[in-house]
């Protein structure tokens, strides 16, 4: 069975910085694949955060440009997503997205919430 499973969400204050975590499952973590951060605001359809290209490659919303950073560790199979200074309305639920031989595969969500 396919699972992504996020973690490392949580309260965080303005202008500090989180790293989420998603665990996936080894028959689709490859190089081949493409890896997504997504966020859902509260009302709001899911945003592309940042990517991880089958080349190799990242992609970056613009509004995170500088401040995210998008990566893998293929032994532990593992993407991450480092989060430094937050903005309270980049509040939402971020979910990890694969995709990979034609099928896309989502976790549950990890919720981050950042505020006073």
């Amino acid at each position: 069975q396919v699972q992504l499973v996020e973690s490392g969400g949580g309260l965080v204050q303005p202008g500090g910085s989180r790293r989420l975590s998603c665990v996936v499952s080894e028959s689709i973590f490859s190089r081949h694949a493409h890896m997504v951060w997504y966020r859902q605001a509260p009302g709001k359809e899911p945003e592309l955060v940042a990517s991880l290209t089958d080349g190799g490659g990242t992609v970056s919303a613009d509004s995170v440009k500088g401040r995210f950073t998008i990566s893998s560790a293929h032994l532990q199979k593992r993407v991450y997503l480092r989060m430094n200074s937050l903005k309270p309305e980049e509040t939402g639920v971020y979910y990890c997205n694969v995709r990979y031989l034609g099928s896309i595969y989502w976790g549950q969500g990890t919720q981050v919430t950042v505020s006073w």
